[in-house]
């Protein structure tokens, strides 16, 4: 069986035309050729060894052509030896019993072995094909377990098909969103027109159209009548015979594989259709699983992508950050050759904010349209809701929509920033080559929660600093205005009342020199109370801070500071008032506690000033331990400090002193 196999399978390599029109040669020259070539031994072995050999042709005539030529073989066998190896009397039937014998024999033999032979071949080829489709699948099957690259695959499954069947090539193909088919694979030489990537229209009278309706295998003999672009490119290319399985993938249509021959005669075996289901089958699977995994890297992805965002919204980063890092995510996650991010402006413009990609050059920070028109902006703006336009080119107007027509965009979607119920602005994403894939709006939207989240915390901070600041600016207006109350009533009352009691004290006759001493301590009472007044007013708002800036206000502190002292002023004359006012709090509540808690010997205080910061640094030698945590005087400098939009640090370890700096920023 396994010799008779191989026979069977060198001979279906071979065109079948070639192979009957050999068979049948075989069937009419060999027994004349054996009768011939045994006639000068007829003597020694007759007509039955003459038969015999005989007997040996017909098997390879039943195992090339079938039965009709082995029967054509039988019955110039018995011609050949009737001619050949018979006697030549009349006598024959009479005398040579044994021959007659022979001849029956071998046309009873020579008709059961043209069968039998021929059903033996068919099932020996048949065998053979099992084994060599399971040797196929398995190998195929143990690809898709490797998880191989899918273009590897694909290639793999499609040459794997072309050399099983009796074939010259095959393709595979896959089914696009936008009723089109793209090549993935090819086997065999009549393909030129078929390159791997290329992509045609689904239309017209062809197999990959019928496919695609009726998702059946399907075949088709003769191109003639073919049409669409993949109908013409395959009668270009010499296609005749064709047949086409549907590629299931999870229930949906996801491909087809193409297997064909340029042969006029159709050669395509019965149960081609059924030989490739089972390879389409499993390249279903991996297509499958190849998705899985993809879906998974992509979630992945996504979640990675949309931590490292809300990361920077907790910890409070500027909105530019913030907008920089999701164009940046959404750039690199999507399939698109441009992000951008835009804020809606009461003028009816959108202004840009972020942008990556080719979208520097469109639309680069800062940069403003105006909205109008047909285009995701303005549709967005319109209408509140996600948006896709595929064909951007052709159906685009507006200034947005020239500029995307210049940068010939394809497919665009776009997704609108909703803040506390309004539309604040936009982020979209678009692609020059093909359209973006249908759950790109919905991947957009995540990005578009996280920016509402960071845009609402940032506009609630500017609110909350705005409110710090205006309760800060309260409180030094009423210190001002209690000094000032300080300095024109209580001071200025006082000192009447002083000369007043002098003036008393003069006039006073020496009789009454004991009630004269008592005056005199009544005055000198006033005098030390108006002192103490005078200090008061100036700890709630330093006339010399508001006359002479900065620097000679801190001088003053130094002087009257009962710890030395080391100060380096190096600042404009004038500064912001708002932030004189912090940088002298600051530098009084810090001498204030390193000469009550810190028993230092020294202070340190330096103050450096540039066009955008105001860095102020008080150091000294004490005991360390200050904790603004522990309800000091610290608390209420930090929140003045961070109300002006700065910062503040203390670092004091116990036994090496303390250490302060102040960073306020300074209004252009």
């Amino acid at each position: 069986m396994s010799a008779l196999g191989g026979l069977v399978g060198a001979s279906s390599r071979q065109p079948s035309s070639r192979r009957r029109a050999a068979a049948w040669s075989l069937a009419v020259a060999g027994p004349a050729l054996i009768g011939l070539g045994s006639k000068p031994f007829v003597s020694s072995f007759g007509l039955a060894g003459g038969l015999f050999l005989m007997l040996l042709i017909l098997v390879g005539v039943a195992v090339a052509g079938g039965v009709p030529p082995a029967l054509a073989g039988v019955g110039t066998s018995v011609l050949s030896g009737l001619y050949f190896l018979a006697p030549p009397d009349d006598s024959f039937a009479a005398s040579r019993t044994g021959d007659v014998i022979a001849l029956v024999a071998f046309v009873v033999v020579g008709t059961a072995i043209a069968i039998l032979v021929r059903e033996l071949a068919r099932l020996a080829e048949q065998q053979a094909s099992s084994q060599r489709v399971e040797a196929a699948l398995r190998r195929v099957a143990t690809l898709v377990a490797l998880g191989p690259a899918p273009d590897e695959l694909f290639t793999a499954v499609t040459e794997e098909v072309g050399q099983l069947l009796p074939v010259e090539f095959a393709i595979m193909g896959r089914y696009e969103a936008d009723q089109t088919i793209s090549c993935v694979a090819t086997w065999g030489s009549p393909v030129e027109r078929f390159p791997v990537g290329s992509r045609s229209r689904l239309e017209g009278d062809n197999l990959v159209t019928i496919v695609h309706e009726t998702g059946r295998p399907t075949r088709v003999d003769g191109f003639e009548h073919a049409s669409g672009a993949v109908g013409v490119a395959g009668r270009e290319s010499g296609f005749r015979s064709t047949v086409g399985t549907p590629i299931l993938v999870d229930g949906r249509l996801w491909g087809v594989m193409t297997v064909g021959s340029t042969q006029l005669e159709p050669t395509l075996p019965a149960g081609a259709e059924a030989r490739l289901a089972q390879f389409t089958e499993l390249l279903a699977t991996a297509v499958a699983n190849a998705e899985s995994r993809a879906r998974l890297a992509r979630l992945a992805g996504e979640q990675a992508a949309l931590r490292r965002v809300a990361t920077l919204v907790a910890r409070g980063m500027p909105q530019e950050q913030v907008f920089a890092a999701v164009i940046e995510e959404v750039g690199q996650l999507l399939p698109v050759d441009l992000a951008s991010m835009g804020r809606y402006e009461p003028d009816g413009a959108l202004c840009f904010v972020s942008a990556w990609g080719r979208a520097h050059e469109l639309f680069p920070a800062g940069s403003r349209q105006m909205l109008g028109g047909k285009n995701l902006g303005t549709i967005v703006f319109e209408t509140g809701r996600p948006t896709r336009i595929d064909g951007y080119a052709d159906i685009s107007t507006g200034p947005l929509g020239s500029a995307a027509r210049e940068a010939r965009i394809g497919s665009a979607v776009a997704t609108p920033i909703t803040v506390e119920g309004r539309v604040w602005g936009v982020i979209s994403a678009g692609s020059t080559g093909e359209p973006l894939p249908a759950d790109t709006e919905l991947r957009l939207a995540d990005f578009t929660d996280l920016l509402a989240t960071a845009i609402a915390n940032a506009e609630s901070r500017a609110e909350i600093a705005a409110s710090r600041a205006r309760i800060v600016a309260a409180a030094d207006d009423t210190r001002r205005r209690i000094e000032r109350d300080l300095h024109d009533g209580a001071q200025q009352r006082l000192v009447s009342l002083g000369l007043e009691l002098r003036a008393a004290q003069a006039e006073m006759p020496p009789a009454l020199g004991g009630l004269e001493d008592e005056l005199s301590r009544v005055a000198e009472g006033l005098a030390d109370v108006q002192e103490e007044l005078r200090e008061f007013a100036r700890g709630i708002h330093p006339a010399i801070l508001a006359e002479g800036g900065i620097a000679p206000a801190l001088k003053t502190l130094a002087r009257r500071s009962t710890v030395p002292v080391e100060l380096d002023v190096q600042a404009p004359i004038r500064l912001q008032e708002r932030v004189e006012v912090a940088a002298y709090y600051v530098v009084s509540e810090a001498l204030t506690n390193a000469a009550k808690y810190a028993q230092a010997a020294v202070v340190q205080v330096t103050v450096r000033a540039d066009e955008r910061m105001l860095r102020l640094r008080v150091c000294d030698d004490g005991a360390g331990g200050a904790d603004p945590s522990r309800g000091s005087g610290l608390i209420g400098l930090k929140d003045r400090v961070e109300a002006l939009g700065g910062t503040m640090t203390v670092h004091s370890p116990l036994g090496t002193g303390t250490s302060l700096e102040v960073e306020l920023p300074l209004e252009p």
